[in-house]
């Protein structure tokens, strides 16, 4: 036997072999041999969002002097020297959601200040997330809101004093969907036989499709 095909079946003999392994070993529903479970650490490492209450805020705190210099280096090249916007990267201050061309900002737009740390800390800077520390996200979200004129320049940003500063906008979202909660229940008894439904009404002839060709100025029906 050539020395390929020793290898064939050797491989082929492994092949089988493993297969059985996992035939004959117990193995949770979903299981398909591939990967390991997250270690706590792992999972720690990126169970990292944070609620509007402030739960899921890391310990650690920031001044806006700190956040300066912070921002200076990690985000300016983006968002500006003082949050106005560079080429198309979007503005963190000013900006209006009034008119025709909306620009929401942090300031003009956003609900919780919490939302601003939670972003910065698991999205930004945008080549490489999620490599800022608890202390620097904290010190680069109160700089922003200080931009804003939403907090004082001594607002020192930590797990306690976040979840409390009051954002302009917050007030003007609706928090409660009043649209009335609606169940489709699949048909499971005595439903109508599919071979007895018959349409009865159709759009055809009733000048409700417009042609889908021609200029958009001269559309007619069909």
């Amino acid at each position: 036997m050539s020395s390929s095909r020793k290898f064939a079946a050797t491989l082929l003999l492994g092949i089988v072999a493993a297969s059985t392994c996992v035939l004959a070993g117990e193995r949770p529903a979903g299981y398909f041999g591939y990967g390991r479970v997250a270690t706590e650490a792992e999972v720690a490492g990126w169970a990292i969002s944070v609620r509007p209450d402030g739960q899921g805020l890391p310990p650690g705190e920031g001044t806006v002097n700190q956040g300066a210099d912070a921002y200076t280096e990690q985000c300016s090249a983006c968002h500006g020297t003082f949050g106005e916007g560079a080429e198309r990267y979007p503005k963190l201050v000013g900006g209006s959601i009034k008119g025709d061309r909306p620009e929401p900002s942090v300031g003009s737009y956003w609900p919780f200040a919490t939302t601003l740390f939670d972003y910065i800390n698991g999205a930004m800077p945008f080549p490489a997330p999620h490599q800022l520390s608890a202390d620097q996200v904290y010190a680069i979200t109160a700089y922003i809101l200080n931009l804003n004129n939403i907090v004082g320049s001594d607002f020192v940003a930590n797990r306690e004093t976040l979840p409390k500063v009051k954002m302009p906008y917050r007030d003007r979202f609706i928090w409660k969907d009043p649209r009335p909660d609606t169940k489709n229940t699949e048909c499971m008894n005595d439903c109508a036989d599919p071979a007895s439904v018959r349409i009865e009404s159709t759009a055809e002839g009733k000048e409700l499709t417009p042609r889908t060709t021609g200029p958009l100025d001269d559309m007619k029906p069909k």
